[in-house]
């Protein structure tokens, strides 16, 4: 169960603070503390990034993070996934990516956790795609689906051999079966 915490903080005395493990975000006013990844969620984390980086990383086209903290306007989050255009990516003066980023992500992906409250994710989704944010997945293990948000669109839910969209320029062709096949680990 994720932990909430009310105190009087504005963002940028919550960013003063400690890292928790697992994150804790800033969502109006109140600390909100993720659950701990389990199995599954980690494994599509990181098969779902290092799927994304392959074909946008080489030809600098975008980057997925894992478990990044975006900080903007009124909330500090931290998507499972967030992907950036490289285009927007304040690498500093050596060329190596910022600790901050201070604005939202081009694609957030979110993976449900048992414990979660879906309505706090998709609140955290919705407010990225109300600040640039140009597309959203909550992908959720259990329901064996990925409900997609775009800017100005009814969500969508996807499930079986649909495709879920990715962002323009990444030549990423995936399917929401091929994305829950990566959990089966073992050869029969």
């Amino acid at each position: 169960m994720t932990s909430s915490i009310t105190q009087s903080l504005t963002i940028e005395e919550f960013l003063k603070l400690p890292e928790t493990k697992p994150a804790s975000e800033y969502i109006n006013g109140d600390i909100v503390q993720k659950p701990m990844p389990k199995g599954k969620h980690s494994r599509l984390q990181l098969r779902l990034c290092n799927s994304i980086n392959l074909i946008a990383e080489p030809p600098q086209i975008a980057c997925a993070f894992p478990e990044l903290r975006c900080s903007f306007g009124i909330r500090s989050i931290v998507p499972d996934i967030a992907v950036f255009f490289w285009s927007r990516i304040p690498f500093d003066a050596d060329g190596e990516v910022p600790n901050d980023f201070l604005f939202s992500p081009d694609w957030a992906i979110e993976i449900l956790s048992p414990e979660q409250s879906s309505n706090r994710v998709i609140g955290n989704l919705l407010y990225c795609l109300e600040n640039g944010c140009q597309l959203g997945w909550l992908i959720d293990p259990a329901d064996r689906s990925i409900l997609v948000f775009r800017p100005e669109l009814p969500p969508l839910l996807l499930r079986g051999s649909d495709r879920p969209p990715v962002l323009e320029s990444i030549d990423l062709e995936l399917t929401v079966d091929g994305i829950f096949e990566w959990l089966k680990m073992t050869r029969n």
